[in-house]
């Protein structure tokens, strides 16, 4: 499995480079070469498995063997146990034909937490193979703060900081952003609007003395 991006001038990268590089050179997003296929057969193996399970099973392909299976699905179990409910995204029947599903059952409340758990996990991962350290930046107005701070967290090889406007994010949002008692956890509250905060982390990206080092934007 390669990842290519939807510019098509980067280079085509293998699943552990894409996890590490976040936007393609171009400016484009990664996506994957080709799409993995499921016959009847795999899908209805899936019936009645568990949420991380699933998931696990799904993602596979992807991953494409760059992970070893045990250590994988320890990283999707890991990463879902976070979830308050059972079945992590509960399906909700409303009436014969219409169904909710319900995406607040995360640490942080936000749909992000469904992504947000694993991606942290997964850069650790990358991170301690190689032995390297990395940095996360990322300017927020809200819960894409909150759920990136609480999916990097626990991980031993990142550092994050997240920017976000001086009272003009939610109260619930402000106090899971800065009462998160971790050594690598900064969380900076600054005089404007998002858009200031967010030209702060590009200008930062934008001067490569700094920008050499392993550095996000989420």
């Amino acid at each position: 499995m390669r990842y290519i991006s939807t510019r098509g001038q980067a280079p085509a990268l293998s699943f552990e480079e894409v996890v590490l590089t976040g936007m393609a050179s171009d400016g484009g997003l990664y996506v994957p070469e080709t799409m993995p296929e499921f016959s009847r057969e795999e899908l209805a193996d899936m019936a009645g498995l568990s949420y991380a399970e699933i998931a696990f099973r799904v993602m596979k392909p992807f991953v494409n063997g760059e992970i070893d299976d045990e250590t994988f699905r320890n990283i999707v179990t890991e990463a879902y146990a976070t979830f308050n409910h059972d079945a992590v995204l509960p399906l909700k029947q409303l009436d014969a034909n219409h169904f909710l599903l319900e995406q607040f059952h995360g640490p942080t409340l936000a749909f992000k937490d469904v992504a947000l758990q694993l991606l942290g996990r997964l850069l650790d991962h990358f991170l301690k193979k190689r032995g390297e350290r990395a940095v996360i930046m990322g300017a927020t107005s809200g819960d894409t703060g909150s759920a990136a701070i609480e999916g990097c967290r626990h991980c031993d090889n990142l550092d994050i900081f997240i920017l976000h406007p001086h009272n003009r994010v939610s109260e619930v949002q402000r106090r899971q952003m800065t009462s998160v008692l971790a050594n690598n956890v900064f969380n900076i509250a600054i005089e404007g609007n998002f858009d200031d905060a967010q030209a702060m982390v590009k200008a930062s990206f934008a001067d490569q003395s700094f920008s050499t080092a392993r550095a996000w934007s989420r």
